[in-house]
């Protein structure tokens, strides 16, 4: 019988140690998400306080794929962009329009989402148009493009004050309460919001044809290819599209972003 040494004791425990650590390691390794909580249908919290929404499921899906687990923390809309910058988070979901400015300080899957806004207003109100919103005081999300495409167009419609917002909730409830005449943000959210939140309505859709939603990452990211190449998996597997029809009820236009794949963004 082979004598067992001290100093093979110690490797053997030394080998030991090594290979239970490497399991740890990869089952430590997670994808880091930030989220603004009240932005249904796209994430928002249920009554258990958990996450849920069309970009959640996506997250989710991706972490999969990759072989990750996830992990998403409630942060709110502005704060998202501090958060990639100092790499508290991996990636930011919340409807986030891929800009040529934030590409400058931001880097982006491919666009999964065609991003029109709209006009919304409450129930009886006399702004049935933007041209009828002259002097009016309109409500945005701050830092959103909503309030970028509000201000760029204040001049050619007579906007009055422009008044950001730091939560969804209470934007939509200053317009339900006169506070503000009218509000511009995504047709799609505020849409889902409308089901539920009754006295407003949509008063006019605001094309937006090459604006698209993406995944925001911390710049130059070294997972942004892989993130991006699942998510042109779910789009050839169908899995978006499946995605889409259970929080829109409806199917995808076959050619949308969140059917076609599209560029990697790159910034100008």
């Amino acid at each position: 019988m082979a004598q067992i040494t001290r100093r093979s004791l110690m490797m053997l425990g030394a080998l030991g140690v090594a290979l239970t650590a490497v399991p740890a390691a990869f089952a430590a390794e997670k994808l880091m998400v930030g989220a603004y909580p009240s932005n249904p249908p796209w994430e928002f919290k249920n009554a258990q306080g958990q996450f849920e929404g069309f970009e959640v499921d996506m997250v989710k899906d991706i972490a999969k794929r990759l072989g990750m687990e996830v992990e998403i923390s409630d942060l709110g809309f502005q704060a998202l962009f501090a958060a990639t910058s100092s790499k508290r988070i991996d990636l930011a979901i919340s409807t986030i329009t891929i800009t040529g400015e934030r590409l400058k300080s931001q880097s982006f899957t491919q666009g999964f989402y065609d991003s029109d806004g709209a006009l919304a207003t409450a129930d009886g109100s006399k702004i049935k148009k933007l041209e009828d919103a002259k002097g009016a005081i309109i409500a945005v999300m701050s830092s959103s493009v909503g309030e970028k495409w509000a201000k760029d167009n204040q001049a050619k419609y007579g906007f009055g004050e422009i008044k950001g917002y730091d939560t969804y909730q209470n934007m939509l409830l200053d317009v339900q309460n006169g506070r503000a005449a009218a509000a511009v943000s995504d047709f799609a959210g505020m849409s889902y919001y409308f089901t539920k939140m009754k006295g407003m309505q949509i008063a006019e859709r605001i094309p937006a044809p090459d604006d698209r939603y993406g995944l925001m990452m911390t710049k130059d990211h070294p997972l942004l290819t892989k993130v991006n190449d699942a998510v042109t998996a779910m789009k050839k597997d169908g899995t978006l599209a499946a995605i889409h029809k259970k929080w829109f009820g409806v199917d995808p236009e076959p050619s949308s972003s969140t059917v076609q794949e599209r560029p990697l963004p790159k910034a100008q």
